[in-house]
């Protein structure tokens, strides 16, 4: 962590950063203890991959250590098993946080659950080998750690259906047509690119930016009307701050 800006490294690179939920608790514990001076969230992985996703020890009858396995996940009681699937989706919904702006630096694959913590950030920008893959469904699952809904919102749902469906693998140049990426840029240049976009976020005043994002996040779901009177609400707030009058 420097400052503004807060790196998160996922580290397991001769698993291809292959997650599981000792991962997934670490992601929780790091949302939760960011410094108020932190502004930027830039998430990556070590080594060639940025994740291949679930560590399949998962699907073994054993699991992993710590951590029910998904047989014995499909024995709990609903309530018991949705907690622990809400646990998990935690570690990926405070990326969208609107007192920050997230960033995925995706460098080689980025399978299910690794696509889907791409998906969790604000911002995407790919190396040009950069692959994208749903993979959930062709393993008789689901996407269960938010990617489904932010897959919609940027693909639409017939395109997100048959990324999902066929469990194909989208490479750097698609998904930047697609808007599932900003940006796409030599593997060598991913690194300073990440930075340019990091440098840029930072030049408006913070509060403008978490009332921005905030604005648009909310835009989605609210009438006309409400996004009219929620500018204005905001704008006043903005207003009476920079007047040294606010609340």
């Amino acid at each position: 962590m420097s400052g503004a800006v807060a790196t998160v490294t996922l580290d397991r690179p001769q698993r291809r950063n292959a997650q599981h939920p000792a991962m997934w608790a670490a992601l929780c514990d790091i949302g939760r203890s960011l410094g108020g001076q932190v502004r930027v969230v830039v998430v990556q992985g070590a080594g060639a991959a940025f994740s291949a996703g679930l560590d399949l020890a998962m699907f073994t009858p054993a699991g992993l250590p710590g951590a029910p396995s998904f047989r014995e996940m499909a024995s709990m009681a609903d309530a018991d098993a949705d907690a622990v699937i809400a646990g998990y989706q935690a570690a990926f919904s405070w990326l969208s946080r609107p007192d920050l702006v997230s960033v995925a630096a995706v460098q080689g694959h980025a399978v299910g659950a690794g696509f889907q913590l791409a998906l969790a950030c604000d911002l995407r920008v790919l190396a040009d080998d950069a692959q994208f893959t749903m993979a959930e469904t062709s393993r008789g699952i689901v996407p269960d750690l938010g990617g489904s809904g932010i897959l919609v919102d940027l693909v639409g749902y017939p395109r997100a259906l048959e990324i999902c469906a066929t469990g194909r693998r989208v490479g750097a140049t698609e998904a930047v047509a697609l808007r599932l990426a900003e940006a796409v840029v030599p593997g060598a240049e991913l690194t300073a690119a990440v930075a340019d976009l990091v440098a840029a976020l930072l030049t408006a005043p913070r509060d403008a930016v978490v009332e921005t994002k905030a604005l648009l996040q909310a835009a989605r779901t609210r009438t006309d009307v409400d996004r009219l009177r929620a500018e204005r609400a905001a704008q006043l707030r903005r207003l009476r701050d920079l007047a040294g009058t606010g609340e």
